[in-house]
């Protein structure tokens, strides 16, 4: 009750693409994804998620969340879209959130097609945003919001291979956020 009505009080800021009051180039770019609740969320969750699994998926997973976000992006660069992105992100944060709390043993394949989806849904909503700014035609937005994603990417796998009891409890509080926030989320779309 308690994580959903922070993610409740949060909505405002919740949104796949805030206005960060960077006007545009790298740095709005970089801090895109870290001003951006949802995908902070997120990108943090498949860095946690892909330092509990075993094997290559290891880096797979965020290899092709930042694979599909950047054809997302680029697609959402030259005009395309589709009616439901805000809500395939969010369910996009409930449904890592689910991944994180149950251990689903899912095939590697359907794990990082899962992270692709999701990847897709973000880049895309953020590709159409910086097609309409005044900084159309700029990769540095690009760029930046790709190098955050990483960062955030490594955050996520470092807190993922902790032992430590309170460390671990992070990863429970993440995604009990993941699931507040993206239900908040989806039933206000």
């Amino acid at each position: 009750a308690l994580i959903y009505l922070f993610a409740f009080m949060l909505h405002p800021l919740a949104h796949a693409h805030p206005a960060q009051g960077f006007d545009h180039g790298l740095m709005y770019g970089f801090m895109h994804p870290i001003l951006g609740w949802d995908l902070l969320l997120v990108l943090v969750a498949v860095g946690v998620w892909a330092a509990r699994q075993g094997g290559k998926v290891r880096w797979q997973l965020p290899l092709a969340f930042l694979s599909a976000m950047t054809l997302g992006a680029i697609l959402g660069l030259v005009g395309m879209s589709f009616q439901g992105v805000e809500t395939a992100i969010a369910a996009s944060l409930m449904a890592m959130g689910l991944l994180l709390m149950l251990h689903l043993p899912l095939s590697r394949g359907v794990r990082v097609a899962f992270v692709a989806i999701f990847a897709t849904a973000h880049g895309l909503a953020h590709g159409v945003e910086l097609n309409q700014g005044a900084w159309q035609g700029n990769v540095s937005p690009l760029m930046g919001m790709l190098t955050a994603t990483a960062i955030l990417h490594g955050v996520g796998y470092g807190l993922g291979t902790q032992q430590h009891k309170l460390l671990q409890w992070s990863q429970a509080l993440l995604a009990g956020a993941m699931l507040g926030l993206g239900a908040n989320l989806f039933f206000s779309v």
